[in-house]
């Protein structure tokens, strides 16, 4: 068990990035939650974190201020939790954005290792409020194996948080079967976090930051549609895999898919050949529920199963900041739906203590 001395130690060197927006109403839920009468542990899948101290190793070279002010705000540990207490979320699991990959490859494992061990610590301190999802040096995807399963098996993580793409490498290429190999083989958790289209960028220039509002679930739709296509999913049914942002557009528009091949079929490889339709490998992924409304989430869970669902908010950036209260909002969900949703999948899926 870890010491004070090391929790406080990962609380000064832990930034829980912040916005200055300033703080909406309290959420009507609290905790303790409970649905029908009984109560649920709340698990947000998705919810970030900074560690200063591994930024500094990049210097000049480090990740950027993303939206507006999300590095300002340096906040104690104590200061989430009271966050947390307020959306009526008893648990996060934290992952970091995966900034280094267009960085040198020695030098991102080294700040990998550093961020990994860090993460632990902070849910060894706090095991009832975090637990967290590792980064990879997928660089080099033999690295990368190695680094997961010291997280999964010394560290204690449930996984790792990856990419949509690593520098525009698509994770369906043969390179990465390995890691994605290594994941199914420990039973780890594989949250996919876009990180923009770039080459979308003149495009997207402009008011409303459409470099995230569409950029974002755009790589994200692409990143699930090269896994599904390229039948990686196929050679790897059993990976967990979570995608942020409900899995972008694909499930608002999965069933044309079905139709590609179809009508174009010079343009898909004859040598591929999918075990089912492609919207259907939709119910063996995992979604995030920051989808804003009761009818998008009605919609999800039509679409790919309530048990495929797992409660997101993007905290501490405020896209959500209330979660729990827009799943009770969702009335065409039953209570053993709610539930579910809420934590229930999560504690399944990544191996949590409900």
């Amino acid at each position: 068990m870890t010491s004070r001395r090391g929790f406080l130690a990962a609380a000064a060197s832990v930034v829980f990035c912040g916005c200055g927006i300033p703080k909406a109403a309290h959420a009507a839920a609290k905790l303790p939650v409970t649905v029908a009468g009984k109560r649920v542990k709340t698990i947000d899948v998705h919810s970030h974190c900074l560690f200063p101290d591994v930024m500094q190793m990049f210097g000049p070279l480090g990740p950027p201020p993303t939206t507006r002010g999300a590095n300002e705000a340096k906040i104690v540990i104590e200061q989430r939790l009271k966050a947390m207490d307020a959306q009526a979320v008893d648990m996060e699991v934290l992952s970091v954005n995966p900034y280094w990959y267009g960085k040198d490859r020695d030098l991102a494992a080294k700040a990998v290792k550093l961020q990994n061990e860090k993460l632990a610590e902070l849910c060894a301190a706090k095991p009832d409020r975090f637990a967290a999802f590792g980064g990879l040096t997928l660089q080099d995807p033999a690295l990368a194996v190695q680094e997961l399963e010291y997280a999964v098996k010394k560290l204690g993580l449930k996984g790792a948080a990856i990419g949509d793409t690593m520098n525009n490498e698509p994770f369906s290429d043969d390179k990465f079967h390995p890691v994605w190999a290594k994941a199914e083989e420990l039973g780890a958790a594989l949250f996919i976090h876009p990180q923009g289209t770039p080459e979308l960028t003149a495009k997207l220039k402009g008011n409303g930051w459409l470099f995230n509002t569409v950029g974002f679930p755009t790589g994200t739709t692409i990143a699930l549609q090269k896994l599904i296509f390229q039948g990686t999913l196929d050679k790897f049914p059993k990976l967990k895999v979570i995608s942020a942002h409900g899995g972008g557009y694909l499930p608002s528009y999965a069933m044309r898919s079905d139709h590609a091949c179809f009508v174009s079929p010079d343009d898909c490889d004859p040598n591929i050949k999918l075990k089912k339709k492609p919207s259907e490998y939709l119910n063996q992924l995992y979604f995030d529920s920051l989808i804003f409304t009761p009818e998008a989430l009605r919609h999800l869970v039509a679409q790919v199963g309530h048990s495929q669902v797992m409660l997101g908010s993007d905290y501490p950036y405020p896209w959500e900041l209330h979660p729990v209260d827009h799943i009770f909002s969702t009335t065409s969900l039953s209570d053993a739906q709610k539930a579910a949703i809420l934590g229930g999948n999560a504690a399944r899926v990544l191996g949590i203590k409900a």
